[in-house]
Parts: structure tokens; C-alpha cells; sequence
């Protein structure tokens, strides 16, 4: 697999992707507290570092080239085909767009840009309100946004693994389950019994198999 096509120092593609991407986000998730703000910030620190070594220089390829080349001598590892790690890892020697891992990544991505969007509208509504939110994604996970955070990282490190965001996934994972912990004091403090009844009846990250094969939601019992 060998490429004559200039793949890397494509810093103008870096920004343009950064900036796509990062406005795109903020459309779905619209910050507005502090809290908002650091979570959202973290999460385009990451897009940057996974756009910089996509396009802009290819800091992992670089690191791993001499194992590379010894195990898979018959790739171009300088090729941007190469930088789709996994599929080239597992053999994949057609185009890696329609490898396993990048298709996977497209649904990650959009599962969880889509699960934030439906998350904030929710959300926006309850705050409006004075009430809390338990209907859409609230009634599956108390934290809908972060899992979706989460998913996005996670489908763009499927397409693109680098060192620096691995290095970057597990600690923006324990922010974000750090950021949870402080919503869930704030809103004990608030609701009180209420939302000590929806932690009780919902899970914080990971949906219950009964609810998503249509078993009872908390705001069936929640005025």
C-alpha cells in the first residue's frame, strides 16, 4: 500500500476540521454554566490533538514506526490511509473508510452527537420549568450528555487511535464522571427525596435492559 499523495503537514485541513467539528458540538450541547464550559473545553482539546496528528504531523506514526514497519512491512505507515491504525492492524488492505472500525466510529459519533442533542432539549425544558429532568434520555441514564461525550470520543478514537488521545480518553472519562458526581449533590440538594427516588430508579451511565426493552420510566412516578 504506497501513496505518493502528501498526507500530512495539512495544517489549514487541521483548523478547518478543529473548528467544523468543535461548532458543530456546540450546536448539539450549547454550554452554558462553568461546569458546562470545562466539560465542553476538554472535549475540543481532544478534536484538536486528534485533528493535529491526522492531518497536521503524525506524532504516534512517527513514535511506532520502526515496530510497524518490522511487523507490516507492506504498508506505507506515512500514508494517511495508514493513520486508520486499527484496520491496518487487523488486516483490513482495502479502502480503511469502509473498514469495521471506521463504520463503527460513523455510529458512535452520530449516536452520540444525536443522544446529546435530544439530552439538552430535554434538559433546557425542565430547567425552564423549575423541574427535573427525567423524560427522553434522562428516563434511561441520570448523565445522557457525558454518555454521549464519551461516545464521540470513543467512535473518533476507533477511527483514528493516537497516543495522545488515549492518553486523553480515560482522563476526560473520569472528568466527566467527576462533573456528574458534583450535578448529583447540586440536585440532592435542590429535589431532595425526589431525585434521590430517580437515582434509586436510574442508572448514572449505563441504561437497564428492562428500560430499553420498554420497562417502566421514573417520570411514570415523578410529578
Amino acid at each position: 500500500m504506497h501513496s505518493d499523495t502528501p498526507a500530512y503537514g495539512l495544517w489549514g485541513l487541521a483548523f478547518i476540521n478543529s473548528v467544523v467539528f468543535i461548532m458543530f458540538a456546540y450546536s448539539f450541547f450549547k454550554p452554558r454554566t462553568s461546569r458546562d464550559w470545562r466539560s465542553f473545553g476538554a472535549f475540543s482539546a481532544f478534536l484538536v490533538a486528534l485533528f493535529t496528528e491526522m492531518y497536521g504531523f503524525p506524532l504516534t506514526i512517527y513514535f511506532l514506526s520502526g515496530w510497524l514497519q518490522s511487523r507490516f512491512p507492506d504498508v506505507d505507515w506515512f500514508s494517511h490511509d495508514a493513520g486508520h491504525l486499527l484496520e491496518m492492524l487487523f488486516g483490513w488492505r482495502a479502502n480503511p473508510h469502509f473498514g469495521p472500525f471506521h463504520i463503527l466510529s460513523f455510529v458512535l459519533i452520530g449516536g452520540g452527537f444525536i443522544l446529546i442533542s435530544a439530552a439538552w432539549n430535554v434538559l433546557y425544558k425542565a430547567q425552564k420549568c423549575g423541574s427535573l429532568a427525567v423524560s427522553g434520555p434522562y428516563s434511561y441514564v441520570r448523565h445522557p450528555q457525558y454518555v454521549g461525550f464519551v461516545l464521540v470520543l470513543f467512535g473518533f478514537l476507533l477511527q483514528w487511535p493516537t497516543l495522545l488521545t488515549l492518553v486523553m480518553f480515560p482522563v476526560l472519562v473520569v472528568m466527566y464522571v467527576k462533573l456528574a458526581g458534583t450535578e448529583e449533590r447540586e440536585a440532592l440538594a435542590e429535589f431532595g427525596e425526589t431525585y434521590r427516588y430517580y437515582m434509586s430508579r436510574t442508572p448514572a451511565f449505563f441504561p437497564r435492559l428492562d428500560r430499553l426493552f420498554g420497562g417502566r420510566s421514573p417520570e411514570d412516578r415523578i410529578g
